[in-house]
């Protein structure tokens, strides 16, 4: 009889070609993919587990999933057999056989994204970051960033068809860096609603170009009203980094 294992993954995607992490019919997901792939290496058909459902265009750097498979093949040949089977951007970057009670979304103490903002135009860069030909205040941009750490309600934040009973996130990490011509936000919470990170960085840009003051930027974020949110910032400037447990 063989034994039951509990496969983890870490995974490393470029976003731009899926609908999203989530499987859905008839579009090409990475979570589909992955399963794809699973079952011509080992025949099985399985259902992965996600720690980060990223949305359409959201890239990944350290994304971690999980699986269970009744298979002989060792846990360490998953990366380079899933590897072989799967598009030039996705890739496994570790397999590892873990406890069979884990589960990669349920598990995680918290998630951490980088979103990326760059000054002008770059052919080689445009996919991963939002272009801006003005640059931003880094100091302002770190005045909105600080004011949202620790327990906060971000429904503002979430689209309305998204929203739930409980919309608050307790955010451990946020700050702006400037990396050249690149300005970077890191950001830390136990958990994110869809659209978080992109409505809080479409509306910080606001603040960083000085069409929205402080005091604007705090009633909006506690308004509830997603549509206060003059833009949400594109998916292709979003990346889910690590995922800790």
């Amino acid at each position: 009889m063989v034994t039951q294992k509990n496969i983890k993954l870490i995974i490393e995607y470029d976003g731009s070609a899926y609908a999203g992490w989530q499987y859905q019919p008839n579009q090409q997901t990475i979570q589909g993919e992955l399963e794809a792939a699973i079952k011509k290496l080992t025949g099985k058909k399985v259902t992965l587990y996600g720690a980060g459902r990223t949305d359409a265009g959201v890239h990944a750097r350290g994304q971690v999933a999980n699986f269970a498979i009744a298979h002989t093949l060792p846990a360490s040949r998953y990366r380079r057999g899933l590897n072989f089977h799967l598009p030039e951007d996705i890739v496994i970057r570790e397999a590892a056989a873990v406890p069979g009670e884990f589960h990669s979304r349920y598990d995680a103490i918290f998630r951490r994204y980088d979103y990326l903002i760059g000054r002008g135009r770059s052919a080689l860069d445009a996919g991963r970051r939002w272009e801006f030909e003005t640059d931003l205040d880094i100091g302002l941009l770190n005045a909105a960033a600080d004011y949202i750490m620790g327990d906060r309600d971000f429904t503002t934040c979430c689209v309305v068809s998204s929203q739930k009973e409980n919309n608050r996130c307790t955010v451990f990490v946020s700050r702006w860096m400037r990396e050249g011509n690149t300005l970077r936000y890191e950001i830390a919470a136990d958990r994110f609603i869809h659209n978080m990170i992109r409505s809080l960085v479409g509306l910080m840009a606001d603040v960083g170009r000085r069409a929205v003051t402080m005091k604007t930027f705090k009633d909006i974020f506690h308004s509830g009203d997603h549509t206060a949110i003059r833009r949400v910032a594109p998916a292709r400037g979003l990346c889910l980094v690590a995922v800790e447990y």
